[in-house]
């Protein structure tokens, strides 16, 4: 798929123990791919069993019926550093 800026790839900062983060390196040596490959892949095989598990069923619906509204619609939120999103 060609990236443009509607689907363009976004960055997100997490922190994992050390133990992980060194199992993900050894793979991504071993392998010849970018940890970032096997993050992704972890997100995307992983997602809809955590949806399934933390989202009410009202909003989980919203997702896989593809309505869920953008993020402009909907109120906005606190940041993970509790700051207010802002545009």
């Amino acid at each position: 798929m060609r990236r443009t800026a509607e689907n363009k790839l976004k960055v997100v900062a997490v922190r994992v123990d050390p133990q992980f983060e060194q199992r993900l390196r050894l793979l991504a040596e071993v392998t010849g791919r970018k940890q970032s490959f096997f993050l992704q892949q972890m997100i995307e095989n992983g997602i809809g069993a955590m949806e399934e598990t933390w989202l009410p069923p009202e909003i989980l619906e919203q997702v896989r019926s593809g309505t869920l509204p953008t993020p402009r619609e909907r109120a906005a939120t606190a940041d993970l550093f509790g700051g207010e999103l802002s545009e």
